[in-house]
């Protein structure tokens, strides 16, 4: 299984100009309609790039990163409004012209996505692939050049600008992140949220201390003190923290307030009571005035855990959470992307009658085979490799018979996806990370970042949200 996945893997490959940069997001010969699976995505890049460091194969990735960055200095406008300058594409393509013999790369900023929306997770993803590669390979050369460190810098420029925001959070569209289409992510999606702090700590150990870097990280050790304290409060659901929701007062004024956001205890769902163990918590999908998404998202709680943004007690939380909610949340095949799926008069207003979001498939309440790696890195972080090991398994039932479909649809996850892709190359490049994670768990480190003993607020916990 191993070698066919390595073998399909090789077959996504991409290459401009004789060099490797990527590989394609699926190689699906039966499906009639290509749409963007042809293309490069930084986001899906991501696990592809991680098997190859991982197998000693460096290069790809540094062309892989080199080329992106290249695409980011170009001007983004759509329909004449012009995009920060730190925005990196969603996806590139290229083309080749055999009777010229020339290559030429095309990106997509946002500008023909379905719902037109620019990626906000790409930024992120290239710096953490970034120092993924200089972990990897202990060259230090390709993060120290103006080119790499300018790239930070606007990328970063773009997220931490002043506004009239009063969260340390990033505000964020609909369908900016993994989940691409309209599914009630507005606002502060917690997957966003986790790439944004982990894409901060990767910054702040390769930024150099120069005139301009020092500026940039200085403001980055202001944005994770406050940032780190956000999320860890209000953001973090366990059993005592939802008796306390529960029982909240509304329509307080001032800073003696204790329910802080004005969330309506009757707005609580009626599955998160029977969802929540005794033992166990996650950082819930989002946060905002009167509202409260406890939806379970998959990525986000991951990356919590691997970028720290989890305490050590939080991180320990979710595994609790994940082997008491098995059947939840890995059923019979690793990933489910969120928890619970939303349907009937809601799935309408939130989705927008979104024919692919139906129930218990795509991105509501699917399950994603690629998310196995970001599980796998996330339990042996914790020392629970044994829950990894269960999930893979439960994958290698299925994954190759079913020709590495894109997502799996039901509520235990048994049904191929109605519209997946087949041959979907991160479902192949998540299997491979996961299995090399396992064997030598000495990989972890490319991925991973210890807790900063500094973020860890000496204040109390903010009378706003205690009772």
């Amino acid at each position: 299984m191993v070698a066919d996945a390595w073998e399909a893997l090789r077959r996504s490959l991409v290459y401009f100009r004789g060099q490797p940069v990527g590989t394609i997001a699926a190689v699906d010969h039966a499906s009639e309609e290509v749409l963007n699976y042809d293309q490069v995505f930084v986001r899906d890049f991501v696990p592809s790039a991680l098997a190859f460091l991982m197998n000693g194969e460096p290069e790809i990735v540094k062309n892989f990163l080199l080329k992106t960055l290249h695409l980011q200095g170009w001007e983004k406008r759509i329909d004449r409004f012009k995009l920060g300058e730190g925005a990196m594409p969603a996806s590139f393509k290229v083309l080749h012209d055999p009777v010229r013999k020339t290559d030429t790369l095309i990106a997509d900023f946002g500008e023909s996505a379905i719902g037109r929306v620019a990626p906000v997770d790409s930024g992120f993803w290239w710096i953490i692939l970034l120092r993924a590669y200089t972990k990897s390979t202990g060259d230090h050369s390709l993060a120290e050049t103006p080119e790499c460190q300018k790239g930070m810098r606007l990328i970063l420029t773009l997220c931490l600008s002043e506004g009239f925001d009063t969260f340390p959070t990033l505000l964020c569209a609909d369908g900016c992140s993994m989940i691409d289409r309209r599914m009630g992510i507005y606002g502060y999606p917690i997957e966003i949220q986790a790439l944004f702090f982990m894409a901060l700590r990767c910054a702040l150990g390769m930024l150099k201390h120069d005139a301009e870097g020092k500026e940039c990280i200085e403001r980055i050790v202001k944005r994770l003190h406050a940032f780190s304290y956000h999320m860890r409060s209000y953001f973090w659901l366990d059993f005592q923290q939802l008796n306390d929701i529960y029982r909240y007062k509304t329509e307080e004024y001032s800073h003696t307030a204790v329910n802080k956001f004005n969330v309506i205890p009757d707005s609580i769902p009626e599955w998160v009571f029977d969802f929540m163990p005794t033992r166990g918590g996650y950082f819930i999908g989002n946060v905002s005035p009167a509202r409260m998404d406890f939806r379970w998202f998959c990525l986000g709680n991951c990356v919590a855990i691997l970028s720290s943004l989890a305490t050590h007690e939080q991180s320990m939380a979710i595994m609790d959470l994940i082997e008491a909610r098995w059947e939840e949340l890995v059923g019979e095949m690793p990933l489910k992307i969120s928890y619970p799926a939303i349907e009937g008069h809601e799935w309408r207003i939130v989705t927008g009658c979104d024919p692919k979001n139906t129930r218990w498939s795509y991105h509501n309440g699917g399950s994603w085979p690629v998310l196995l790696w970001l599980l796998t890195a996330a339990c042996i972080k914790t020392g629970r490799p044994q829950i990894a090991r269960r999930a893979i398994d439960l994958a290698e039932t299925r994954l190759l018979k079913d020709s590495w479909p894109e997502y799996y649809d039901g509520k235990l996850g048994r049904y191929i996806g109605k519209q997946a892709r087949k041959y979907q190359t991160w479902s192949i490049a998540g299997y491979l990370v996961a299995k090399m994670l396992l064997e030598d768990p000495s990989h972890l480190g490319m991925i991973s970042l210890e807790e900063d003993r500094q973020l860890k607020p000496v204040m109390k916990r903010s009378s706003s949200w205690t009772c």
